[in-house]
């Protein structure tokens, strides 16, 4: 059944757009039951309709099924057009038609100089997708327990990099039996991802997994003007402005867009969003403006060593890559720390998250969950879980959240009957066989210990720095945080004659933002400023080179 026609996802372009695009376009025909591209075409073309109809088809179920047709003065593709990733869709002529064929490049030009016609096609683009995913599309499929780790892992790097995904609960799911029978798979082979309708991966590595699905980008081998390690909102922010300005821009990152704020289930506090929105979301639209401008994104990409070379600098990845660069900008981040608690590592993925997504949310329904931590992230989790479990207990180990977290989630959660506030507590022991199913916490203020029942623990008790792949000469403090600015001058072991720029570490042209930095502001929007802010510091060392 074809999608009703929203007028955001299919808007008709009158005459002076069609006259514009036609200035890119080459002028094609096709016969009816001609295919234009097929589901897997990797760098497909963005096809407009000048007379006859395209339909788009959903092949993904394993028949076939019309998504929409396209009418004269409408137009194919989605986001999937600017990532170079392969097609999901059929587009195929409905009837003798004749149609404007733009490369993915020519793309790029008009979205960059056509402003008006930009809004119109990004539009569209972004509400596609998202229709696409609630039509009953099947997409990937991945079956799993919800207790399984691997499972977790594989759904939250499908999740980041916003491949849509159909989740089978090896649990509960009644298409489970049918699905291994048909594989010929046993549970114990479990999780495994069948990519299409015949490709099937038995618990793959993220890289296995990207190849299979084509997301991975390819690196050239040429010498980048800036390349970007980590794809959270400073490498982001760093990524658009970088290549908006003219820089050939590098963006790595070893799981994908989102860093830690990729996590929040919603931002309430960031300007210019006054309903809020969720980290992934800020993400997605992050990651699709920076490849607007040409900046190129790859995940899984994770760098293992840094080196300094005549005229530039070397990166080397874990999968034996090699990127050359005039600049770098270390944006890798933080992982949260893990509670001191003994059989801790058995729950983790299974029990205990680090993330409160709907990816997680979906494990917890009606069940009792617990957060640690008193900062935002750990409060915008616990208003989130409230809307999708039955209880949640936020655990602090102080005795005043106000202390730590913004008074708007602190009046959120004071007005939520279902999150219980215990102050002065902590997890002491874990209770549980193949799944998390409760935990003993102590209070310090009474000295008395309780059990609570619980499906999960979602942890936000600080972080600890990506940077134990720098090299010795890129300072840090002893918590591996990295020294910038004044803090490396203070250090005496700054051999230039200028001054390092506010963001540069202690290599000249190596720069560091966001949460990775010694003294950095630990929020999205300061994170999102030094990002843009160390463009400019890099094109003034590009200058003075």
């Amino acid at each position: 059944m074809a999608l009703e026609h929203h007028p955001i996802a299919f808007p008709k372009l009158d005459d002076e757009q069609i006259v514009a695009l036609g200035k890119f376009a080459k002028l094609k025909a096709f016969q009816a039951g001609e295919t234009l591209f097929a589901e897997g075409t990797p760098n497909y073309q963005f096809f407009a309709i000048k007379r006859g109809e395209v339909a788009i088809v959903d092949r993904s179920s394993g028949h076939d099924r019309i998504v929409t047709i396209h009418e004269p003065g409408e137009f194919t593709g989605d986001v999937d057009i600017l990532t170079g990733r392969p097609a999901v869709v059929r587009a195929i002529a409905h009837s003798n038609c004749k149609v404007y064929e733009i490369a993915a490049d020519d793309l790029r030009r008009i979205l960059n100089e056509m402003p008006r016609l930009s809004d119109v096609l990004l539009r569209a683009f972004l509400m596609r997708c998202q229709l696409l995913e609630e039509s009953g599309f099947v997409a990937v499929r991945v079956v799993g327990s919800r207790y399984s780790p691997e499972t977790h892992r594989i759904r939250e790097f499908l999740a980041k990099n916003k491949v849509p995904f159909t989740w089978i609960d090896l649990e509960n799911d009644p298409q489970v039996d049918t699905l291994l029978t048909q594989f010929r798979i046993s549970e114990d082979e479990t999780p495994v991802v069948i990519c299409g309708n015949d490709k099937l991966l038995k618990n793959p590595s993220m890289a296995e997994l990207a190849d299979c699905l084509g997301i991975k980008k390819p690196i050239e081998h040429t010498i980048y003007d800036l390349v970007v390690v980590g794809a959270g909102p400073a490498g982001l922010a760093a990524a658009i402005y970088g290549a908006s300005e003219g820089l050939k821009t590098l963006v790595l990152d070893k799981m994908g867009p989102g860093g830690q704020a990729g996590s929040s289930s919603k931002i309430e506090n960031y300007m210019g969003f006054p309903t809020g929105l969720s980290g992934s979301d800020l993400a997605n639209r992050a990651a699709i403006q920076a490849e607007k401008f040409g900046a190129i994104l790859t995940a899984p990409a994770e760098v293992v060593q840094l080196s300094r070379e005549t005229g530039y600098y070397a990166l080397r990845l874990e999968s034996g890559e090699e990127i050359s660069a005039k600049c770098i900008l270390i944006c890798a981040g933080a992982s949260y720390r893990k509670l001191a608690v003994e059989g801790y590592d058995r729950f983790e993925g299974s029990g205990i998250y680090y993330a409160a997504t709907t990816v997680e949310a979906l494990l917890c329904q009606d069940a009792q969950v617990v957060v640690v931590g008193g900062g935002n992230s750990a409060g915008q989790a616990a208003v989130f879980l409230s809307e999708q479990t039955q209880k949640v207990f936020l655990l602090i180990r102080g005795g005043d959240l106000g202390k730590t977290m913004s008074h708007y989630l602190v009046q959120r959660i004071e007005q939520t009957p279902n999150i219980e506030v215990q102050c002065y507590t902590e997890i002491c022991k874990m209770y549980g066989n193949k799944w998390l199913e409760a935990v003993e916490v102590f209070c310090s203020q009474t000295g008395q210990a309780d059990t609570i029942k619980c499906l999960a623990i979602f942890v936000f008790i600080g972080a600890v720095p990506h940077t134990k792949w720098l090299p010795e000469a890129i300072q840090c403090d002893r918590n591996g945080f990295v020294k910038t600015g004044l803090r490396v001058m203070e250090s005496g072991e700054w051999t230039l004659r200028r001054q390092p720029f506010l963001l540069e570490t202690s290599l000249p042209g190596i720069f560091a933002a966001g949460d990775v930095r010694l003294g950095s502001i630990k929020r999205v929007a300061s994170a999102v400023g030094e990002g843009a802010m160390a463009v400019q510091f890099v094109h003034e060392y590009l200058a003075s080179s």
